[in-house]
């Protein structure tokens, strides 16, 4: 078999969400956009729902409609890119809740769904989604007089707790938010971990419960396991991969493993020192990530490998991401579908 194994640990996401869960004394949703953070919004999401999970978010109104089918009645289903022209039918049909970013979807909303719940998304400095405050301050009491189900913002530097961001945020969540009576939500993964300060009424973790910094806590959820196509002998002196990217400092073998850029696995690795496992045998990647392909340094081990563990008990989705110079989210949204996924407890 040619295919890489992506197996994925349902039973450490639910662990993840309780232990998150009981860091609060408030209501914890989760996150579950990018189709779960590439591991499978359906899946993640009944997962989570077993473990008690009742509000969701979501990055689009297509990813609400795939929950909600995933789902069936009953858990919320928040939208963050609120209500985008053409998304009406999906948002209705789906029973969706929309975190509103503008006047504009404002009047969208109560036009085309009046009565329909909605939430209200502010700017509090991150400069991304959301009501400036002085556009909040002029729509507060209409948007608050038809009942939104929650009024959230964004922390911009949580996974930095002594970042004076984080503080400043909180203040002007605080200014434009105090003496409304509706649910509050502020914190995610880092802001979650920040204390108690930032929990307000909800909040909403996302790549914590898959495994993630900040979230040092955390268990492993996903393994990876690559199988290798080939093996070869190559000289002091010889080149190996593209551009000549890596040259033999002495006689070496070489493992050709079946992944590559096209299965999520950045092609700045291969100049990071990124590394794979045999066992508990740590084994350098050498030349470049091509699109279906790695190579890797087996010189170390006494007969050639089948397989090699690119995540897994000795490697995190943070790890990987150190050697590409970027951060865990990316590798795992990266996560190619040519992957065959196990799911197990």
């Amino acid at each position: 078999m040619t295919t890489a194994i992506l197996t994925i640990d349902t039973g450490a996401i639910a662990r993840n969400w309780q232990s998150l869960d009981a860091r609060t004394e408030v209501e914890t949703g989760a996150v579950v956009k990018a189709n779960g953070y590439g591991l499978g919004a359906p899946v993640v999401a009944r997962v989570l729902a077993r473990a008690g999970c009742r509000s969701f978010f979501v990055a689009t109104a297509e990813e609400g409609a795939t929950l909600r089918a995933a789902l069936g009645h009953g858990p919320v289903i928040y939208v963050f890119s609120g209500h985008m022209d053409g998304d009406t039918g999906a948002i209705r049909e789906g029973r969706l809740t929309p975190l509103l970013n503008s006047v504009d979807q404002m009047l969208r909303h109560v036009e085309a769904l009046p009565g329909s719940p909605f939430g209200l998304q502010l700017n509090t400095g991150m400069n991304r989604l959301g009501m400036q405050a002085s556009e909040w301050s002029a729509l507060r009491d209409i948007a608050v007089a038809q009942r939104p189900a929650l009024i959230m913002s964004h922390l911009a530097c949580s996974d930095d707790p002594d970042h004076e961001m984080n503080a400043r945020q909180l203040r002007q969540f605080q200014e434009m938010t105090d003496g409304i009576d509706a649910a509050r939500s502020l914190a995610a993964t880092g802001g979650l971990l920040l204390g108690e300060e930032y929990h307000f009424d909800l909040c909403r973790p996302g790549v914590g419960i898959y495994g993630g910094l900040p979230f040092e806590g955390a268990e492993a959820v996903v393994t990876l396991d690559a199988p290798v196509i080939q093996v070869r002998d190559v000289a002091q002196g010889a080149p190996v991969g593209y551009g000549n990217g890596w040259t033999a400092p002495h006689a070496s073998r070489i493992a050709t493993v079946s992944a590559g850029y096209a299965d999520g696995l950045i092609r700045a690795m291969g100049s990071g020192g990124a590394q794979v496992y045999a066992g508990d045998v740590a084994l350098p990647v050498v030349g470049r990530v091509s699109m279906d392909l790695i190579t890797v340094d087996v010189t170390a081990l006494g007969e050639d490998p089948a397989h090699l563990q690119l995540l897994g008990p000795h490697q995190s989705v943070d790890d990987l991401a150190d050697a590409a110079g970027t951060i865990g989210y990316e590798i795992l949204t990266a996560l190619g579908h040519r992957y065959a996924r196990r799911y197990t407890e």
